[in-house]
């Protein structure tokens, strides 16, 4: 199988010594040349010490290399734990030869536990020594907590004759819902664009993927997408129909990257895609589908594989828009349970059921109201997830 990778990035994924077992857990991506770079971060008021510093330095449009790691989130930690962001960074930029002020950083696991900046220090040679162009996995390995596997996708589509790359890796599995709904997302692409273009498009993206995903209706403190590119592909962005196909490339690819993180959500065996059509509005449309896809009674109906379409009528009717519950109909992907705000019969419910023990199923919700439509991506809620949890921290 080929290895994931992007013309003008290497990637490095190592075990330091952060976690426990001996896991990967320190990972570097480095553009051999300068690279424009976007982000979006956590709406969270409370907001770990490399989002505080990414945010920063992001402004200046620019970015040559990203060091991060998992088992420690580095989030109310202080001012030491800014001084740390601060220092992981230096360490990277004096050991690759870059200026400091173009390096990010970003942390994920533990709350409130103070950086191991010895364990970092001495792992930052190794750490180097294992940057290559077919690392991706490793890096994705580096970032993972309780994600069961690392999460690549790499796209290449040929874009005014040349052929354009474009890789995204990704963790999460828990805090996860909308308002920049991963925990760590990077995106590494040979396409050439202004700062400014890459964060339209990564803004857009965003909104139509990760915005519009949930697992447990957490939103995280360290929640950080990047988006690179370092223009080696010599297309650029700023003619519009590149700019066009490359946003349809950025889309598909995160989308791609965002169902991933669904599935592999924490104890999730479901993953379901909640469609909201004939709503007043786009709006309208979003609340009902934000709703029900958030409902902890629905999603636990999902992993019991109860055709429990009460729930879901509940769910709508608490949505905070106006609707009509006698024009409502509700489908298990073709199984129509609800006609007219009515349930449809036990027949028709066996039907559900079988759906229900798909791994992936769509439900369906028709206000006939409007044309308005929207989509959210939601997971069940098992006992697995409890039990993840319930002992994260210990």
């Amino acid at each position: 199988m080929k290895e994931p990778g992007c013309p003008g990035f290497r990637f490095a994924g190592i075990a330091a010594g952060i976690k426990k077992h001996g896991k990967e857990d320190l990972g570097l991506i480095v553009s051999e040349t300068p690279a424009s770079v976007a982000a979006v971060f956590t709406r969270n008021r409370v907001k770990a010490a490399p989002v505080l510093l990414d945010q920063v330095r992001i402004q200046s449009g620019e970015c040559r290399a990203v060091i991060a790691n998992s088992g420690n989130a580095n989030c109310c930690t202080g001012e030491q734990g800014y001084k740390d962001s601060e220092s992981m960074t230096k360490l990277a930029a004096d050991a690759l030869g870059i200026p400091v002020d173009l390096t990010l950083v970003a942390s994920t696991g533990v709350i409130g536990e103070p950086m191991p900046m010895a364990t970092i220090t001495s792992a930052i040679p190794n750490l180097v020594d294992a940057l290559g162009t077919t690392q991706a996995r490793a890096f994705a390995k580096a970032i993972m907590t309780t994600d069961t596997v690392p999460k690549t996708v790499c796209k290449e589509e040929s874009i005014g004759g040349r052929p354009v790359t474009i890789i995204g890796i990704v963790k999460g599995a828990g805090m996860i819902r909308p308002d920049m709904a991963t925990m760590l997302c990077f995106i590494c692409s040979d396409i050439q664009a202004s700062a400014n273009r890459l964060q339209d498009m990564l803004a857009s993206a965003t909104e139509q993927s990760f915005n519009r995903i949930t697992i447990d209706g957490d939103t995280s403190t360290n929640d950080t997408v990047l988006l690179m590119a370092n223009g080696l592909s010599g297309i650029s962005v700023d003619t519009a129909d590149y700019a066009e196909r490359f946003q349809k490339l950025l889309i598909e690819l995160m989308i791609e990257l965002a169902r991933e993180v669904v599935k592999d959500g924490e104890g999730v065996t479901k993953l379901v895609d909640v469609v909201v059509e004939g709503a007043d509005s786009p709006q309208a449309a979003r609340a009902v589908a934000d709703t029900v896809a958030h409902s902890s009674l629905v999603k636990t109906a999902f992993f019991g594989e109860d055709a429990n379409w009460g729930r879901i009528l509940g769910a709508v009717g608490r949505a905070g828009v106006p609707v009509d519950p006698d024009r409502v109909d509700v489908y298990f992907d073709d199984a129509q349970m609800v006609k007219d705000g009515v349930g449809c019969g036990k027949d028709v419910e066996k039907a559900a059921t079988e759906v229900l023990r798909k791994s992936e199923f769509t439900v369906t919700i028709n206000l006939n109201q409007g044309s308005a439509a929207a989509s959210v991506i939601t997971s069940d809620l098992s006992v697995e997830y409890v039990k993840i949890n319930a002992d994260y921290r210990t």
